[in-house]
């Protein structure tokens, strides 16, 4: 039996290992693997495993094919180990390099035969994104595709199949979902045919989900206590077994109300709405909770909608009226047709049930029937006949509202009739304006005494005077119409307006002398006229709006009232002549769109008219300015004048000076449009005005030192978030002559050395050798020999641009001894020329027989007189050429000066021959110069013979 580190590593993720020879238990992930005991518990199994390898049989006896099953949970991340195949096939070798299955030798990897196994799907299919398997170990690892139970499962359908390397498994009958692999074993002689299958095991991922917000359920108001009603729309949870959807709640049971869960063969669960308590629908009508789906995962997940509860009605009231009787006085010159009462009943229910419909009872005499009439709808009794002198005085009307299903409601109408003994005055109309139905109809807008009717007032009796008045408020006047009596006029008194009062209600009054009044009511109708514009609700309509706005930005609403009415109060809107094609404005709702982005930094500000039109004849409009603001948005980086600054700055150049302006400009407005600069790198030694712009050393610069700089100026803005970009600053240091020439050789005004007397003339005795730190003309270096001493000093030169010093002339007998000479070492530096000295000392013998004696003269203090000749030499900067000018002037100076110069050595050179020829040599110690310098060179003792010149 194989080791069982893999085995806990896999399980710790939620990964199970079980050998295709045995019946797999999904329990956890617990690994099942088959014992070599024979004992009778492994009876069962062996049993099992016959049962399940029986329709492979075939296939293993002839290709060796094996199948493994795993297990592993939905949801885990990349290289979690599913299984390795190589364990759990037990690849081990035996002789002949064949397989032994049943070999107990220790377990060994794919990488450790001979040739190495190796492991590949049968084809690519899907399987890179599922799972990856290692071709040379074997093992099998979750990829960087997360699998998902729900979308592989609910997607792959039912059914098994093999046909590729990768397939999904799952079946409508049970919750299992499998990942099927085919993998060959390799080389030919451990050939193996593998299937593995992978099942998914779900996760509490998912939490149940109705599949609308909004639930109704209607129970009647007579349902009975315990009534079940399905609710439909259950939730739905893509998980499955205990993660699935357990039970139902509601929020609010209102005391009515349960819930209960039904489970089908299937394992669907349905929630059942029960009734508790009697219903009413009059009493209410309607109840509303919340109801939740909870399913079984730890912790479990919660999925709500709302669920309405409609008491839908049943005719379970009658109509009723709220008086027995009523009691109604009809006069006996009252007009046919006038309405003489109204009953009305009540029922509660809703629709066909509260249907009423009025009757009179049998019981009515047909006298009464034919005299009153009753409208079977409204309950309203008329007066349907003239009232004649044999109609009976008093009247009982018993009317019935009918409902149905129901008894009828009954209510008494009590009529008396008060007979008139005079015939009361007549008021007989003849219309001018527009009259229908009783309605006159009038233009608003009409003119002053615009006629409306002519009235004819008159005793029928002829027997009385009768007069007549109007009676209600308007602008109108009734006057008498001359020549003509008892003729009256109706007219108007003043332009009328159908914004301010549409309609009017007068009536024209005739009495006679009796006392006796008669009422005529004239309706008066004002007919509307295209009279108003529309009216803007502001004249100047104001936005804003941030630059790069989304296509179709919404700007506002335009709102115009008109005050007319019908179709002529409707507006509609449209942009004025000034408007830029990218504005939009809906004609019907009047929104006013932006269709493109708009950009601050190419127009700040937009102007335009928008016009209301109503639908008049003809239309009238009104104009309103829409002044749109586009505010800025931080969308435009710092940007610099040029990409690359350069300065140029002498050296030495005071700390805090100013070397340069750094410009910077930002095209957004406000705080998005101030900028700040700062120095990225060197900020130790270069600083930035942010104010000004002005770029600053803290130091002085020295060029020796470093001779250019490289900066990196960030601009930053005041936006949120804030924009920058960088420029690249260089700065290049001038060289001022501040540096003098540094002699290298001699080391030291001490060192001498040995010239033999045989040294021919013209040949180089040693070298004058310095440096300058500056560049250009403050660097070109000239040596020149300003002093001389010792027995003849002259019969020495300097080559004023190299300085090589040379032996002029044959050295005679008396010029042994110690030579010394000055040489300047001076630039061409400007303002001024800077220089350094430094001594030469050439000890003339054969041999160097006594050294302290040299050394002594040495350190006596010399006393040279300063020769004032400038050396003549060709000017070569070290690192560029110079053109040429005209050096004329310069030449004549130094020629006079070189002149001089000349005479006053040669007049020195005799007087020192001279005075040579009077004193014993070794007197000559007095009069070296003496000049202290850092150090000397090595000199070799030599014989007083003829030797080379050589260079100590």
């Amino acid at each position: 039996m194989r080791g069982q580190g893999n085995a806990r590593s896999s399980r710790a993720l939620g990964v199970s290992w079980y050998p295709a020879t045995w019946h797999p238990r999904l329990d956890m992930g617990r690994l099942h693997r088959p014992r070599s005991s024979t004992s009778h518990r492994n009876l069962p199994h062996l049993f099992l495993f016959f049962l399940f390898v029986e329709p492979f049989s075939c296939l293993a006896s002839h290709s060796r094919a094996t199948e493994l099953l795993y297990s592993l949970n939905e949801g885990l991340p990349a290289g979690v180990l599913i299984g390795s195949l190589a364990e759990d096939l037990r690849l081990l070798p035996r002789s002949a390099g064949r397989l032994d299955p049943h070999s107990q030798l220790p377990e060994r990897t794919g990488a450790e035969w001979n040739p190495p196994l190796s492991f590949s799907l049968a084809s690519r299919g899907l399987s890179g994104q599922y799972v990856t398997l290692d071709n040379r170990s074997g093992e099998l690892h979750t990829s960087a595709q997360e699998i998902d139970r729900e979308a592989l499962c609910l997607e792959g359908g039912g059914g098994t199949a093999w046909g590729g390397s990768v397939s999904i498994s799952s079946s409508p009958s049970s919750d299992s979902c499998l990942l099927l692999l085919d993998v060959l074993v390799l080389p030919q002689e451990y050939f193996r045919f593998v299937k593995v299958k992978i099942a998914i095991r779900d996760i509490n991922d998912n939490a149940p989900q109705f599949p609308v917000s909004q639930i109704s359920v209607w129970v009647p108001e007579n349902a009975p206590v315990n009534t079940r009603l399905a609710i439909e729309h259950p939730a739905v949870d893509p998980d499955v077994g205990i993660n699935g959807v357990q039970t139902y709640r509601l929020l609010d049971y209102h005391g009515m109300f349960t819930l209960d869960v039904e489970e089908n063969e299937n394992g669907e669960r349905t929630p059942y709405l029960i009734v508790m308590g009697a219903l009413d629908r009059e009493t209410q009508d309607q109840y509303v909770s919340i109801i939740i789906a909870e399913d079984g995962g730890s912790p479990p997940l919660l999925g709500s909608a709302t669920l309405t509860i409609g008491i839908s009605d049943i005719n379970d009231n009658c109509p009723l009226f709220t008086d027995s009787q009523i009691n109604v006085t009809v006069y006996g010159n009252a007009t046919v047709g006038t309405p003489i009462a109204a009953v009305q009943a009540v029922d509660k229910d809703l629709g066909t049930n509260a249907q009423i419909t009025y009757s009179y009872s049998q019981k009515v005499p047909q006298a009464s029937k034919d005299l009153f009439h009753l409208d079977e709808n409204t309950g309203v009794i008329k007066l349907f006949n003239e009232i004649g002198g044999s109609v009976l005085q008093s009247h009982k009307l018993t009317i019935l509202a009918n409902g149905p299903g129901c008894i009828p409601a009954v209510i008494t109408a009590l009529v008396s009739i008060i007979k008139v003994i005079f015939r009361p005055p007549e008021i007989v109309p003849r219309y001018i304006a527009n009259e229908i139905d009783g309605v006159v109809y009038l233009k608003e807008l009409e003119p002053v005494n615009t006629p409306i009717a002519f009235f004819t007032i008159r005793d029928p009796e002829g027997k009385y005077k009768v007069n007549c008045y109007l009676d209600g408020e308007g602008p109108f006047r009734l006057s008498p119409y001359k020549p003509y009596n008892n003729e009256y006029l109706l007219e108007t008194t003043k332009p009328m307006d159908y914004e301010l009062q549409q309609f009017y209600e007068v009536a024209v009054v005739a009495w006679n002398s009796e006392g006796f009044h008669v009422k005529r009511v004239i309706k008066v109708q004002l007919l509307d006229d295209n009279d108003n514009a529309p009216i803007f609700l502001q004249p100047l309509i104001e936005l804003t709006i941030e630059e790069n706005n989304s296509p179709n930005a919404f700007l506002t609403k335009l709102y115009a009232t008109d005050a007319d009415s019908g179709e002529r109060g409707q507006v509609s809107y449209f942009l004025g002549p000034d408007a830029p094609s990218y504005f939009s404005l809906d004609s019907v709702t009047g929104i006013l769109t932006v269709s493109t982005q708009l950009d601050r930094e190419e127009k700040e500000k937009y102007r335009y008219t928008v016009r209301a039109v109503d639908c008049g004849k003809p239309p009238r409009e009104s104009v309103a300015t829409v002044a749109l603001t586009v505010l800025d948005k931080n969308d435009n980086s710092p940007r610099f004048i040029n990409k690359d600054f350069s300065f140029f700055v002498p050296e030495n150049f005071p700390g805090y000076g100013e070397i340069g302006v750094i410009s910077v400009t930002d095209a957004d407005a406000g705080r998005n449009g101030w900028v700040a600069l700062s120095v990225v790198n060197q900020s130790d030694i270069f600083v930035i005005d942010t104010g000004k712009g002005m770029l600053r050393a803290k130091v002085s610069l020295d060029r020796e030192q470093q001779s250019s700089y490289t900066l990196w100026v960030e601009a930053v803005d005041g936006g949120e978030p804030a924009l920058s970009s960088t420029a690249k600053i260089t700065i290049l240091l001038l060289d001022i002559n501040d540096n003098p020439p540094l002699v290298l050789f001699p080391q030291s005004n001490m060192s001498y050395l040995l010239v033999l007397p045989s040294t021919l003339p013209g040949s180089p005795v040693t070298e004058v050798y310095a440096v300058d730190k500056d560049t250009g003309m403050n660097a070109v270096i000239a040596y020149s020999i300003i002093g001389r001493r010792g027995p003849r000093p002259e019969s020495f030169r300097i080559d004023p641009k190299t300085g090589n010093i040379t032996l002029e002339e044959a050295l005679l007998q008396t010029d042994y001894g110690l030579h010394r000479l000055l040489v300047k070492v001076s630039d061409h530096g400007y303002p001024e020329p800077l220089h350094s000295t430094v001594m030469v000392n050439l000890f003339v013998n054969d041999t160097v027989s006594n050294e302290s004696y040299i050394e002594s003269l040495l350190r006596k203090e010399p006393e040279i007189n300063i020769e004032e000749k400038e050396p003549q030499i060709s000017i070569e900067p070290t690192h560029r050429k110079v053109e040429s000018v005209s050096c004329m002037p310069t030449l004549v100076a130094l020629s006079v000066i070189s002149l001089g110069s000349i005479t006053l050595v040669t007049g020195m050179g005799i007087y020192i021959c001279l005075r040579k020829g009077k004193k014993h040599p070794r007197e000559d110690e007095n009069l070296e110069v003496q000049i202290p310098l850092k150090g000397k060179i090595d000199l070799h003792m030599r014989e007083r013979k003829p030797m080379d010149i050589s260079n100590i």
